[in-house]
């Protein structure tokens, strides 16, 4: 069980210690110019009730900060309060329930460790510190989800206080309309969760990796090969590539062509990764690494310390796209030729949702998914290409379903990311347990 390491406190707006309490939530290091009024750093369920109630009392609006992973800093709003539920961090694992119940500030790195211990499993978010709040409230698209579903498929049920500081208990039984309403709803949802209850599985036997690396220059074919290949690939294989101005082993732009695997066994994630080796373009490749065991942890930690360097300015967006791949290839072509430095990047996934998902609020996805990271680093690239993953994007609307709430940028491109019937039930449930609109909706969003 982790337990809080630090003292939870109650700041003001000019207080010693408060714009470090602020801008210490957000793992991006931009500051988005944004400061609320009080800053509650809840040790424990208590400290959220009343400061929930405290935010009634003084007609203030509530932010919540779980991990800080938010792209854009949604937690972080001007004027109300932020409650930093970064210390709400315990793991309580039943291993022969196959349950667990874990705080919203629990790192999804730390409940992976803790599973591996008990031979369990959950489908974690990809990166190491990314809080389970976050992850599980905009869907939780894991290590595993293809497989296994989505972390909020998962998810039992979840303890929150509501916007009248009432502590209540929600499953598919008990409050079912708050229940379907987490479950993708993301940084818009109105009450504040204190504790997940999550559904455990066995833990996959074999976990590894398989990695071609290409230069640019093979852009259009290994885009036209992988979206024509994608739909056959094994659920077991999170089969994606990125585009990298420093790609691995090459140091120079590329592609990364990824395969990570987990399975039951060696000969099935050889199986499962085979395509990767009778790919047409293979003997293209700068560098054809054979199949990898790595244990979770470490990629997760891999993929933060190459991909999400600390005392970085992030600007992202994405968007699902259902099509073949065909029309947008200059699209593509002029995204990696206008690419930042590193660690700047753009992920292409290969997801090829099932056809029937669980009743609940997220409702958009598609075939593949495109998101754009501009990390950067310098003030001269900062102000040449904080718009580049919004610009490229918004050029490419004609052709997308809608998006993730992952790796959104609402504020400065709205976009569809529920259903057009999901969303109006989702605004029902908000009118009933939410009526003085306490709880901040999504960026870009006024109630």
């Amino acid at each position: 069980m982790l337990q809080s390491n630090g003292f939870g406190k109650t700041l003001h707006r000019g207080a010693p210690g408060f714009e470090q309490a602020v801008l210490g939530t957000s793992f991006n290091a931009k500051d988005p110019g944004r400061r609320p009024d009080i800053v509650v750093q809840a040790n424990n369920v208590d400290d959220v009730v009343n400061a929930v109630r405290l935010a009634r009392q003084d007609n203030l609006k509530i932010g919540i900060c779980s991990g800080g992973h938010s792209w854009p800093q949604n937690h972080i709003r001007e004027g109300g309060m932020m409650i930093d539920m970064s210390r709400l961090n315990t793991i309580e694992i039943d291993a022969k329930a196959r349950i667990a119940k874990v705080g919203p500030g629990c790192l999804c790195g730390d409940l992976n460790s803790a599973l591996a211990r008990r031979k369990l499993f959950f489908p974690v978010a990809h990166a190491y510190t990314v809080g389970i709040g976050g992850f599980l409230l905009q869907g939780g698209f894991g290590w595993n989800s293809r497989v296994m579903g989505l972390g909020c498929e998962n998810v039992l049920g979840f303890d929150a206080v509501l916007a009248d500081g009432t502590l209540v208990h929600a499953d598919e039984n008990e409050n079912p309309d708050l229940y379907w309403a987490a479950r993708g709803s993301g940084p818009g949802f109105f009450a504040a969760i204190v504790r997940f209850h999550l559904k455990l599985h066995a833990r996959p036997k074999f976990t590894g990796l398989k990695m071609q690396v290409f230069r640019m220059e093979h852009l259009e074919e290994l885009f036209l090969w992988a979206d024509r290949i994608g739909p056959s690939v094994s659920p077991q294989v999170e089969f994606q590539m990125v585009l990298n101005r420093k790609c691995f082993g090459i140091g120079a732009p590329g592609i990364e062509v990824l395969a990570p695997v987990l399975s039951d066994s060696w000969r099935q994630a050889r199986e499962a990764t085979a395509f990767m080796q009778r790919s047409p373009l293979r003997k293209r490749a700068s560098i054809n690494l054979p199949l990898m065991p790595l244990s979770l942890n470490f990629m997760m930690k891999t993929g933060e310390r190459t991909l999400f360097l600390p005392n970085t300015h992030w600007y992202s967006d994405n968007m699902w796209i259902d099509g073949a791949i065909d029309p947008i290839l200059p699209a593509l072509r002029r995204i990696a030729d206008t690419q930042p430095p590193a660690p700047s990047h753009a992920l292409w996934l290969n997801w090829n949702p099932p056809a029937q998902r669980a009743d609940m609020a997220f409702s958009v996805e598609s075939r593949t998914y495109l998101a754009l990271y501009g990390g950067l680093r310098k003030e001269a690239d900062i102000a040449q290409h904080a718009n580049w993953a919004t610009d490229n994007m918004r050029a490419l609307e004609a052709h997308s379903k809608g998006i993730q709430l992952a790796d959104e940028n609402l504020a400065s491109r709205p976009a569809r990311f529920l259903s057009d019937k999901n969303m109006k039930r989702l605004d029902t449930i908000r009118a009933h347990y939410d009526p003085e609109s306490r709880f901040n909706p999504w960026m870009g969003r006024i109630n």
